[in-house]
């Protein structure tokens, strides 16, 4: 191979791998988060329908995340010996049934244990999905591949807010309520996309037949070569080490930060919204709910692809949050509906622009032989923030009458993530740490 040869392979194997992955991974996630957070939509019809308390959907919000927290760093361990191909469609047939069963619940046990169980299936999902990343594109071009997979979250509520609150008012089929409906129509589409993965993704560059052979060659020993860097820089070797190491620890307590925002937000933004104007019908509610997250997909790819190509990491994933988290507690204090709505775009803004840079952090010292364990521990740890963040919204709404108290305190929590983010300087490589000065 000559030279010009050899410059140019990089570039078009790596075009191939994003518009062969990314768009069916952000698809898969995009259904991924709005069967999570769909139980916020159905809320404006079903708490009323069962009779639940702000402070039992808060609770019901959150369990999801135990059965999550419990079985995600097994089910991850699981994926890394099976090939992500299977144990992904795995993950995405079973919750989308659990889905379609919560339609017919009839109290709050039943979601109690459905949710639970919901989380336990798709346990994996996520940190495999970023396991999976790690096979296919170098450190250098991760943060944007993590970012454009996180507009996911945007997207699944740009999309997910209209349609889920038009189900709800306008389909009533068979005489079933329309949250009913809501779990029904949006489970389907795990359970078809979970046959349609085993058959679409690859586990491998080097299993890739839609690659030429130069350029399976060239991506899998580009992968190799930064693992052994990883492994010569003092990366761990059993799971013992990944287990105890505080670097693991400090990622996983900033991420749970950001968890409690990004969900003690997104399960009550549309009974937030509805307190602005209690006159607005669900399907207005959907419609407003998709500017904060608009704005946000925007964001935080721009957001990452600064941070990709300044090579800077800390400030990138600290600023986004210690201003989403003032923006977000100033939101359950000022009195005009306008300029609180406004500081909430701020702070979804805030939390969504942290994740790209934030998950290019444990690659800095995890190579691949302990890459699932880390991501899985930091993501499991994190995740607690999913309990607490809805769990959190639902009690102090339920004393306080208003959602303005949950509104400052889970501020405070995505600003401490903010910080925490600023202090891991402490630990970077020196390269690292120059950038991020």
């Amino acid at each position: 191979m000559n030279t010009r040869e050899n410059e140019e392979i990089g570039p078009r194997t790596l075009k191939k791998v994003s518009a062969r992955l990314l768009p069916f991974l952000i698809l898969l996630y995009v259904i991924a988060y709005l069967d999570r957070v769909n139980f916020g939509f159905a809320a404006l019809q079903m708490n009323s329908a069962l009779g639940l308390s702000s402070e039992v959907f808060g609770f019901l919000s959150g369990i999801f995340f135990i059965g999550y927290l419990l079985f995600e760093l097994p089910s991850n361990l699981i994926l890394q010996k099976t090939g992500a191909r299977t144990w992904i469609a795995r993950i995405l047939i079973s919750w989308g049934i659990v889905v379609i069963i919560t339609a017919f619940a009839t109290g709050a046990l039943q979601l109690a244990v459905l949710r639970f169980v919901l989380g336990v299936m798709e346990a994996g999902f996520f940190p495999g999905i970023l396991l999976y990343l790690t096979y296919w594109f170098r450190e250098g071009e991760r943060a944007k591949a993590v970012a454009l997979l996180m507009t996911a979250l945007a997207i699944s509520t740009i999309v997910g807010a209209p349609v889920s609150t038009w189900i709800l008012d306008s389909i009533h089929w068979f005489g079933m309520e329309g949250w009913r409906w809501l779990f029904v129509l949006e489970g389907l589409p795990a359970v078809i996309l979970g046959l349609v993965t085993y058959w679409y993704l690859t586990d491998r560059p080097e299993d890739a037949r839609w690659l030429e052979q130069e350029e399976r060659d060239w991506l899998a020993g580009e992968i190799r070569k930064e693992n052994s860097e990883r492994q010569k820089q003092g990366g761990h070797r059993d799971l013992t080490s990944v287990v105890t190491d505080r670097r693991v620890w400090h990622l996983a307590l900033v991420y749970c930060m950001l968890v409690i925002a990004l969900y003690g937000l997104g399960f009550w933004m549309p009974q937030i919204i509805r307190s602005m104007n209690g006159g607005l019908s669900n399907t207005s509610i959907g419609l407003i709910m998709t500017v904060p997250y608009a704005c946000a997909g925007v964001a935080m790819i721009l957001w990452s692809r600064h941070s990709d190509r300044t090579g800077e990491r800390r400030w990138h994933t600290a600023l986004p949050p210690l201003i989403g988290g003032l923006a977000l507690a100033g939101s359950g204090v000022v009195a005009s509906p306008g300029w609180a709505f406004l500081l909430l775009v701020i702070a979804t803004v805030g939390i969504f622009c942290a994740f790209g840079p934030f998950w290019t952090l444990p690659s800095i010292f995890l190579a691949e032989i302990t890459a699932a364990a880390g991501i899985a521990v930091i993501n499991s740890v994190g995740n607690a923030g999913g309990f607490v963040g809805p769990t959190l919204m639902g009690y102090l709404t339920q004393v306080t009458g208003s959602t303005h108290a949950g509104l400052v305190v889970i501020g405070a929590c995505l600003a401490l993530g903010g910080a925490g983010a600023a202090a891991v300087s402490r630990w970077l490589p020196a390269e690292t740490s120059r950038n991020a000065r």
